[in-house]
């Protein structure tokens, strides 16, 4: 039986766009054992892949906050030795980040990632057996796909599967409003989002997970007024929410692109980044509107909502 680890960690988005890599090697290797290391808020994603079949969760993330304690240093080692249970015909890492590459270091079997040309951080080719060269200009998730092809030596597939699975028996008669992202430039006016909200024939939702975030779906809410802004949600209820919705609007952020590949019907709004290279991408349902510098004005989102 063939073995193959994936090392992608973080962040959500990444995450996502990781999985049709998995849907690729599944379909060339049937039966293959396929296991995936990944931080653990975002271990729940991963779980969603019926081809995956056992997720290793990761904390870095809050391990850094705490490597003065003695309990922090026992957990890394207990999951050091649960990495270590198995010899891997392939490690892929395909973060390609200083921090991914030692951790796929720590696994056993062939480590493979992205080259120096490739590569986001220049000491990360270091610690690969093989690495191998993966042009910057392609999508996220092609760009994944490559790498893993090029490590396992399959031919290429057309088909484009994220491959999550969550059961829902129908859609409801309610949209997802996405707010957030990670950088102000992303944004896009809270006058736009309300003025959206209003033109909206469907009673609209509006997920936060910070402080910040949870007073701009408030302000926005209050602007509205029939909106509902549920308590801070998890990833699976995320997931319901998403595959339950009848449309779902939001800005560069892993929680857009997630919904997208629940099979969501997703507009996706862009303000300060490229949708070439990090816009939704291979969702039969799923759209992109606006630009780097070009944020898209009401009508255009709302002439792409179903």
């Amino acid at each position: 039986m063939t073995t193959i680890l994936f090392v992608k960690t973080s962040s959500l988005g990444d995450v996502v766009h990781n999985c049709p890599a998995v849907s690729d090697v599944a379909r060339a290797f049937p039966g293959a054992a396929i296991d995936w290391v990944v931080e653990e808020p975002f271990a729940g994603i991963a779980a969603m892949h019926p081809a995956v079949r056992r997720v290793i969760p990761v904390a870095v993330r809050r391990w850094r906050s705490a490597l003065g304690k003695a309990s922090t240093w026992s957990e890394i080692g207990a999951w050091r030795r649960a990495l270590r249970r198995e010899r891997y015909d392939a490690v892929i890492d395909t973060q390609s980040l200083l921090k991914s590459a030692l951790i796929a270091a720590c696994a056993l079997g062939k480590r493979h990632g992205l080259d120096r040309a490739s590569a986001r951080e220049l000491l990360a080719p270091m610690f690969y057996d093989v690495c191998h060269a993966v042009p910057r200009g392609m999508h996220a998730v092609e760009r994944n796909r490559l790498l893993a092809r090029k490590a396992l030596g399959y031919n290429p597939s057309n088909s484009l599967d994220y491959g999550l699975r969550v059961p829902t028996s129908s859609r409801s008669n309610y949209a997802v409003l996405l707010t957030m992202t990670s950088r102000d430039d992303k944004l896009w006016p809270e006058e736009r989002w309300i003025e959206l909200a209003r033109n909206l024939r469907m009673p609209a939702m509006l997920p936060w997970g910070s402080d910040a975030e949870r007073e701009r779906a408030r302000r926005i809410a209050a602007a509205v007024g029939g909106t509902t802004m549920p308590r801070r949600l998890g990833v699976d209820e995320l997931a319901d929410l998403f595959a339950g919705a009848a449309a779902v609007a939001g800005l560069d952020t892993g929680l857009t692109h997630f919904a997208a590949a629940l099979g969501a019907p997703t507009v996706g709004i862009y303000c300060g980044s490229d949708p070439a290279l990090t816009g939704i991408y291979g969702a039969p349902r799923a759209k992109n509107v606006g630009a780097a510098g070009r944020p898209p004005e009401v009508d255009e989102v709302l002439s792409l909502i179903a």
